[in-house]
């Protein structure tokens, strides 16, 4: 049998390895220099300062934490993302309004916002690595802020600018799968300094040691304060030097992952029983997922047939809402349908950087055989 392919996978190297070594050799396993050194590498590739976190999820808890979501707020957020995205914002007491997406990219669709006076946050998601339309969505995020959960799109721009740079808040996930790993691990990034200095504290306990900030300074110099709860969110120095190794590695991966999903693009573009996912002129994605979708109700049969070929595809995402435990607070199957009507359609085949081209042309011959061309 053919060895079993993944559907994504991390690209770790020598360099890689060495990085990480060079830290368990060092006097600092944990917030030391290589956290500092990550966060500005991540700053100079996003265009603003950065927070690094344990995870995605870590990352969109902190961020709405900065942003003061609370009992009775309300956060707009995309149904086509993992559910954390508004799990983290139901965590904070909020209540999730989902709007639908825009059937070109997938990504929030402006039209479908709507904000009211309780609207804390509007969280769109890039997805599979295709920035929003942040331009459009400032327009319609009335006193809102607006939150970027780009999970999938660290390295992209959008008109020129970098993804990092276009929302009042951006989130990033180094989860394996994504287009840069710290084993696990994420970031906050805002150009906004009091959101920024939120986002830190947060991510430390919510600890305050500045002795000008402290209402009770003559305490003494050990002394610390906790002013609004925080967890401890604070991602080690071993896990930041794999991600700064990692960045320097960052136009290769995309390359390849450009390279990869324009392979499949050749190889499936004339079956008439794909739709195959396109961009914008004004987006320079990263290629995190290729979602095809697979018409006339067959997509549960392309994904059984891939399967028992060995080639590890995936469904990205169930609509958010029809989790159980968002059924179970009110939400119901149909409020948003272009996200549900592409739900039904998904399929993501395998791409990661280290895909061979043997590899991508088996994935179009197993896809093709499916559809008997």
């Amino acid at each position: 049998m053919a060895e079993v392919l993944p559907y994504g996978r991390q690209s770790v190297d020598e360099s890689d390895v060495a990085a990480v070594a060079a830290v368990l050799r060092g006097d600092w396993l944990t917030t030391g220099p290589a956290v500092d050194r990550f966060e500005a590498d991540l700053a100079a590739w996003t265009g603003a300062p950065a927070v690094a976190v344990t995870s995605g999820t870590a990352a969109l808890h902190v961020a709405y934490a900065a942003a003061g979501v609370g009992q009775g707020d309300e956060v707009v957020c995309s149904p086509m993302t993992f559910v954390a995205t508004a799990a983290c914002a139901a965590l904070r007491g909020a209540r999730v309004v989902f709007a639908d997406v825009e059937d070109e990219t997938l990504t929030l669709d402006p039209a479908a916002v709507a904000t009211t006076a309780r609207t804390r946050v509007v969280a769109a998601v890039d997805y599979a690595g295709h920035p929003a339309d942040y331009d459009a969505l400032r327009r319609v995020q009335g006193d809102a802020l607006l939150l970027a959960d780009a999970a999938h799109s660290v390295g992209g721009t959008w008109r020129g600018r970098p993804v990092g740079s276009l929302a009042d808040l951006t989130t990033f996930s180094f989860f394996p799968t994504k287009n840069l790993t710290t084993g696990e691990g994420g970031a906050v990034v805002s150009a906004d300094p009091a959101l920024l200095a939120r986002a830190r504290r947060f991510r430390n306990h919510g600890l305050v040691r500045d002795r000008a900030e402290q209402r009770f300074p003559d305490e003494g110099g050990w002394h610390q304060e906790v002013h609004e709860f925080g967890l401890n969110y604070r991602l080690p120095d071993v896990l930041c030097a794999l991600g700064s190794s990692q960045l320097r590695r960052l136009p290769a991966f995309k390359a390849r992952r450009a390279a990869v999903a324009e392979r499949y693009r050749d190889g499936l573009a004339d079956l008439p029983g794909l739709r195959l996912p396109t961009r914008r002129p004004e987006a320079d994605p990263v290629w995190h997922l290729y979602a095809v979708r697979v018409l006339e109700g067959r997509r549960r049969a392309l994904y059984d047939h891939l399967r028992a070929a060995g080639i590890g595809v995936q469904v990205n995402y169930v609509p958010a809402y029809w989790h159980p435990v968002f059924a179970d607070l009110g939400y119901r199957r149909g409020l948003c349908p272009v996200a549900e009507r592409f739900y039904a359609e998904q399929l993501s085949l395998p791409l990661f950087p280290d895909l061979a081209d043997a590899d991508v042309d088996r994935v179009i011959a197993a896809v093709r055989a499916f559809f008997g061309a």
